[in-house]
């Protein structure tokens, strides 16, 4: 199962780019896969083809109307069952022994 992290946006829009991101987030929330919304990025999980999927169905979006695309990702794959998204986030308060303000 993979956890995959990204942040997609155009270089050469003004300084708001709210817009080309909702764009995205209308296709990832379609897409079915769990997800979590950052003030800096998304988190997709699910495996290997469906997350890349719909990185590159973001990406097709936006190049349509963004002749510069900036782009980060960041990959966590672990064979087994999903769901870290939120069993990563109770390991660590187990630890601490208290919920976190997440």
């Amino acid at each position: 199962m993979v956890l995959l992290e990204f942040s997609m946006w155009p270089m050469n829009k003004a300084d708001s780019v709210s817009a080309y991101v909702a764009r995205s987030l209308d296709i990832i929330d379609k897409s079915g896969l769990a997800y979590q919304l950052t003030p800096m990025g998304t988190i997709l999980e699910g495996d290997w083809v469906e997350v890349m999927a719909v990185v590159t169905a973001c990406f097709e979006a936006m190049k349509t109307d963004c002749p510069r695309i900036e782009t980060s990702i960041k990959i966590d794959y672990r064979d087994g069952p999903g769901g870290r998204l939120t069993s990563k986030i109770a390991a660590v308060e187990e630890h601490l022994g208290r919920k976190l303000s997440t």
